[in-house]
């Protein structure tokens, strides 16, 4: 059998929807091919230090950073971080919200000889519970949102929590795409390959005086703690605008120009209703047809970057990702492990509302041929 082609008129212009990395502009790529001369040179020069300063200062004012707060970044991604946060802020016990795969990774990285077994607030797939005070828990941790269910979570501090209880969020594929107050957390960490449109290879905390103070106070004890997760050692490298160990110096160059272009058009506020409005059309699309269904039921609950729809069990969701696949337009298979009949379409800030239209009327031709 022949396989389906879909009409040139109905395919995006980019046909990239993946969840992570994401696609990449061809503005980004020029601002790198402009900055080329600065690859293989030492990144303890003027040259990669003030390249690292100016993706510093745009993550301060793209955030609105409050006083005190400081743009720290290490090597590794937001996997390296989960260790991290485990090694060098969890004092004593920890708590977790998980509701997909980051959360209960991050369950694990905490579940360590040297920290009690922490306390965890479990959601079946698609849904969201909710964390509340425990008494001696120092750190509560949870994923802003969760790129393989198409879940998020508000960003807000756990009432009642113990006054130096610090609040620790994962936000790698919500950072740019998703408001939030980052007073209401200590830690705000993300890799860049998401609404960054970045590469991957390094990571970047928003950190509070009090998780600046804590990092201090544990590596002050006689906790052992490698160089690769010292947070002291990422804060003062930081601090002197460069890394402990040599940093990629095309995920900066490339999230320069991403953030330059994201500040341009209003910062996160812009960022924000513009990523919302994308996935309020899937969402509404979804809504319009008797064999789409959004995963995620509750529409308090849904992600507006990372959109999961099932499809009826009548058609084979990967028949609707192959022929899309072989059209051009990629990535929108689901999350493996969650092993259900459905797609999954990232509706990043660097993707435009034309691409998402697009995309539906492709699905439509698909689902009406298939």
């Amino acid at each position: 059998m022949a396989p389906l082609e879909i009409p040139q008129e109905l395919l995006p212009a980019d046909g990239r929807f993946g969840a992570g990395p994401s696609r990449i502009s061809p503005a980004q790529l020029q601002h790198l091919l402009a900055h080329a001369d600065i690859l293989g040179t030492s990144h303890r020069q003027a040259p990669v230090k003030d390249l690292v300063a100016r993706v510093q200062g745009m993550l301060a004012d793209f955030f609105s950073l409050p006083g005190g707060y400081e743009v720290v970044l290490g090597n590794g991604g937001s996997t390296a971080f989960w260790d991290v946060s485990a090694a060098s802020l969890a004092r004593t016990r920890s708590a977790h919200l998980s509701f997909g795969e980051f959360g209960s990774k991050c369950v694990s990285a905490h579940s360590t000889p040297w920290l009690e077994s922490p306390d965890v607030v479990s959601s079946d797939p698609g849904t969201r519970g909710a964390l509340s005070a425990i008494a001696g828990v120092d750190l509560y941790a949870w994923p802003h949102n969760e790129t393989s269910t198409g879940v998020s979570a508000p960003v807000r501090r756990v009432a009642g929590a113990d006054s130096d209880a610090l609040m620790v969020v994962d936000a790698t594929s919500a950072a740019g795409g998703i408001y939030c107050d980052v007073r209401e957390s200590d830690v705000y960490y993300f890799a860049p390959q998401k609404n960054f449109a970045s590469d991957g290879g390094l990571w970047f905390a928003l950190m509070s005086p009090a998780a600046i103070a804590r990092a201090a106070e544990i590596a002050d004890t006689d906790r052992y703690i490698p160089d690769f997760l010292s947070l002291t050692q990422a804060i003062d490298n930081s601090r002197l605008h460069q890394t402990l160990n040599t940093p990629a110096l095309t995920t900066l160059l490339l999230m320069e120009a991403q953030l330059e272009w994201m500040l341009s058009i209003g910062g996160l506020t812009a960022t924000a209703a513009h990523c919302a409005a994308s996935s309020a059309v899937l969402y509404d699309w979804a809504d319009s047809r008797s064999d789409v269904t959004a995963f995620v039921r509750d529409p308090d609950h849904r992600s507006p970057v990372v959109v999961t729809l099932d499809i009826d069990e009548a058609i084979d969701a990967t028949a609707i990702t192959s022929v899309l696949r072989a059209n051009g337009i990629v990535d929108t298979e689901p999350y493996r492990k969650l092993g259900r009949n459905q797609i999954r379409v990232a509706t990043f800030a660097g993707v435009p509302h034309s691409a998402v239209e697009k995309l539906i009327s492709s699905l439509d031709y698909v689902l009406e041929n298939l």
